[in-house]
C-alpha cells in the first residue's frame, strides 16, 4: 500500500507519516500546497524545506490551490496511491475536506492522529525522538520572543505551557508553526537559522536556514 502525506515540514504532517510507515503504509510522495489564504510561513521556506524532504528520499509534489480542490483530487487520483495521509488532530472540517479529497481521487483518507488529546500528542511526538522549532506565531496569541523555541525534550514542553497556559499544547488552532529539525523518517538532525523575523496580517514569522549538523 501506497499514500500521499500532506507536508509543510511541520511536526503534525510528519509525525502523521511516521505512523503510516509504521502500519506498512509506503509514503514515496510529500504533497505541498501554495495556499491562496494569505502567506504561509512553510510555504515561504518552501526551498529549505526540500532539504528536509531530501533527507528523506522522497519526491516533493507542489499543488497551487488556485486551481481548486477539484482539480487537487484529480491530480491525486493519477498517482499511485491508496491514501491520503494528514496530520489532523482537533479541526473537523479539514478532516472532511481530507475524507473529501479521498472519496474524489479514489484513495482513502488516512488520519492517525485525529480525535488525540494534545498534550498527549505533544508528549508523544518528543517521545519518539522528533525535535522541532517554532517558526511562526499568531499575533494574538504569542509574542514573537517565541520564534526560533525548540522542542527537544519533555522539559522544553513544559517550560512552553508553564509560560503559556492558554495556548494548545501541538498549536492545532494554528496558535504556532513549527518546523521538524530531527526525527526516524531522516537520518542526521539539521540546525534551525533565523535569517529574518517578517510579519503578516496573522503572524510573526521566520526567514530561515536548515543547516546539517
Amino acid at each position: 500500500m501506497r499514500g500521499i502525506a500532506f507536508f509543510s515540514g511541520g511536526k503534525d504532517g510528519l509525525y502523521a507519516t511516521y505512523l503510516a510507515e509504521k502500519q506498512g503504509i509506503g509514503v514515496p510522495y510529500l504533497l505541498a500546497l501554495k495556499t491562496t489564504i494569505g502567506v504561509s510561513p512553510h510555504y515561504e521556506n518552501l526551498s529549505e524545506l526540500k532539504k528536509l524532504v531530501d533527507a528523506m528520499g522522497k519526491e516533493l509534489l507542489i499543488f497551487d490551490m488556485g486551481k481548486g480542490s477539484e482539480a487537487l483530487a484529480e491530480f491525486i487520483s493519477s498517482l499511485d496511491v491508496d491514501y491520503i495521509i494528514a496530520g489532523d488532530v482537533l479541526l473537523e472540517d479539514h478532516l472532511k475536506w481530507v475524507e473529501w479529497l479521498a472519496e474524489k481521487s479514489g484513495t482513502r483518507a488516512l488520519e492517525p492522529l485525529w480525535g488525540r488529546n494534545t498534550f498527549e500528542l505533544a508528549k508523544e511526538i518528543i517521545n519518539a525522538g522528533f525535535e522541532y522549532s517554532i517558526i511562526a506565531v499568531n499575533k494574538e496569541k504569542l509574542s514573537k520572543e517565541w520564534l526560533g523555541y525548540t522542542f527537544s525534550s519533555l522539559g522544553d514542553l513544559e517550560l512552553f505551557l508553564e509560560a503559556n497556559p492558554e495556548i494548545d499544547p501541538v498549536g492545532e488552532f494554528g496558535e504556532f508553526h513549527t518546523v521538524v529539525l530531527k526525527c526516524p523518517l531522516f537520518e542526521g538532525r539539521f540546525n534551525l537559522e533565523p535569517l529574518e523575523v517578517e510579519e503578516s496580517e496573522r503572524y510573526w514569522w521566520l526567514k530561515f536556514r536548515l543547516v546539517r549538523r
